[in-house]
């Protein structure tokens, strides 16, 4: 409730127009498919501690997430900035004119991931912001990460793009992008 407005605000009062900047909207999830949607922050977390939500996909891929550091969220009041690290995919509100999504990354895996590390190269600042939030709903799994999971030629195919995407961004942004390959090598 309230998020578009919240966005609009936040957008002027960060001046988000004149700014390298991605603001985050920290995202739940909840594992029943009806939920009374919380309006308030303060409702939300209550219902966290309740355990009918929790931070985003915690149980399956903590690294996607987990740099939003939602310990701090939880008492925020302003925006923070948090540092990119490797497999972050937050969802974001940017300018128009940021990097677009690769397009090599469609249907299952690291669409968001390669975003994200485009934006850090470019300098872009990840500002969480204190009072937004998401709750993704259960669904039945989609095609695409079935073929991720069943195939290991899928698997394989991502991997090659991957590396391709970490060559791109060498050239693209040179000694700077050697970060992103080392934290890659290092999982």
């Amino acid at each position: 409730y309230g998020l578009y407005e919240y966005l609009r605000n936040s957008i002027q009062q960060l001046e988000l127009p004149q700014r390298k900047a991605a603001l985050i909207v920290p995202a739940f999830e909840t594992l029943h498919y009806r939920l009374t949607f919380p309006k308030s922050k303060a409702e939300l977390l209550s219902m966290l501690d309740m355990g009918s939500l929790y931070t985003f996909r915690y149980h399956v891929w903590p690294k996607g997430h987990a740099p939003t550091d939602y310990a701090k969220w939880r008492t925020a009041t302003v925006p923070y900035r948090v540092a990119w690290q490797p497999d972050f995919e937050p969802y974001v509100v940017v300018r128009r004119d940021c990097p677009r999504y690769d397009q090599r990354f469609v249907g299952f895996g690291w669409n968001k991931v390669s975003h994200i590390m485009e934006l850090d190269a470019q300098e872009y600042e990840l500002l969480v912001l204190p009072n937004a939030f998401m709750i993704h709903m259960p669904h039945a799994p989609s095609f695409d990460i079935s073929k991720f999971r069943l195939s290991a030629g899928y698997r394989g195919c991502l991997q090659t793009l991957r590396e391709e995407f970490h060559q791109d961004l060498s050239r693209r942004y040179g000694a700077a992008a050697l970060k992103y390959l080392t934290a890659e090598r290092s999982l």
